[in-house]
């Protein structure tokens, strides 16, 4: 295997990979971003195919250039891709794809990336790895005895596959609130959530949560206190599938069951059978190559973040996690802001 090096080595070609990338070119820095996907356009082209983004294109731009303009409605998964790989394109970012990464370790003067396509030594990495790779599935008692058909969100494509039968919906946020949208038109659907759901207002999208999450950013910037700002990455965006859903009436939730059984699920007083369980149970971090690193403390907790780095290893940058990395920065919009920031740190480190 060879050994390449370079300044600095991006772990991702998502979103987030791509707008550090604008940033390092503007740096001078030497660097490769290295993507495990076949094709531009990170894990937007695994999503659904009916998925849309919470707000018009022009609030959906990563830094330098906008996304062109979708003609009504709000762009759908298809379009980001598109815009992904153009802006790749335009601002020559030295992609390598597909190309995984195995292990990270600490060298002599910064680190070695061990991949499937060789080795990388680097001053700096950035790492841009995003969830989607990492679906997470709770734990209940008798899930591998349930007769029926169990997939993730994740692994959700169309819901002719569910027709005629009955689904239940696991999940709390705006994954399980468009999947039981759509699920709802050809089966009969049950919404399983362990809190009653948040709905935003009908004329709040992600125009509105941008603004919010910037205000906030600025808050944070100055010192002051974090108000968390008007809603949760958990509050359900009526987008318009999901208010069409309400107004079927299959937009209500129940409380969450105790146990699964091979029949369905149950509370322990009742049964409700099902043919399919369908958990929207949200992503964690995809962080497994970084384990050499001993990034965690004892107790197995997260990893403590000083801004977007691990406290006293600032050639080490995270981008593109949500609040863990900053408000809005798992937003294609608010990642831009990140990114500027995770590259300053990271020069003012290396200089």
């Amino acid at each position: 295997m060879t050994t390449t090096s370079t300044d600095v080595v991006v772990i991702g070609g998502g979103q987030a990979g791509l707008a550090a990338g604008y940033y390092l070119r503007r740096s001078g820095l030497d660097f490769v971003i290295l993507d495990d996907q076949d094709g531009p356009g990170g894990s937007w082209q695994d999503y659904w195919p009916s998925l849309h983004l919470f707000s018009p294109a022009e609030y959906s731009r990563l830094p330098g250039w906008p996304m062109p303009p979708w003609p009504s409605g709000f762009p759908p998964a298809s379009h980001v891709v598109d815009y992904l790989t153009s802006y790749e394109s335009k601002y020559d970012l030295p992609v390598r794809r597909p190309v995984r990464v195995q292990l990270v370790h600490r060298g002599i003067s910064g680190y070695r990336v061990d991949t499937d396509a060789g080795t990388f030594s680097a001053a700096a990495v950035i790492n841009a790895t995003g969830t989607w790779s990492r679906p997470f599935w709770p734990s209940y008692p008798g899930m591998r005895t349930f007769a029926g058909r169990q997939l993730h969100a994740a692994h959700y494509r169309t819901p002719e596959r569910f027709e005629g039968q009955r689904v239940g919906i696991v999940g709390g946020g705006n994954s399980a609130a468009q999947i039981l949208a759509e699920v709802s038109t050809v089966a009969e659907t049950l919404w399983f959530t362990t809190r009653e759901p948040r709905f935003l207002p009908d004329d709040v999208d992600g125009r509105v949560l941008f603004d919010v999450a910037s205000d906030r950013a600025r808050v944070l910037d100055a010192g002051g206190d974090d108000s968390g700002g008007v809603a949760g990455l958990g509050d359900i965006v009526m987008v318009p599938p999901v208010k069409e859903a309400r107004e079927r009436g299959v937009l209500h939730s129940r409380s969450m069951f105790d146990a699964v059984v091979p029949s369905g699920v149950t509370d322990g007083r009742s049964t409700e059978n099902l043919d399919a369980l369908l958990w929207c149970t949200g992503f964690r971090p995809a962080l497994r190559h970084l384990r050499p690193l001993h990034l965690r403390s004892d107790d197995h907790s997260a990893i403590e973040l000083n801004g977007t780095h691990p406290t006293g290893e600032p050639t080490l940058q995270f981008l593109g996690y949500g609040d863990w990395t900053g408000p809005g920065s798992a937003t294609i919009i608010g990642v831009g802001r990140t990114a500027r920031a995770a590259v300053a740190a990271l020069i003012e480190a290396l200089n």
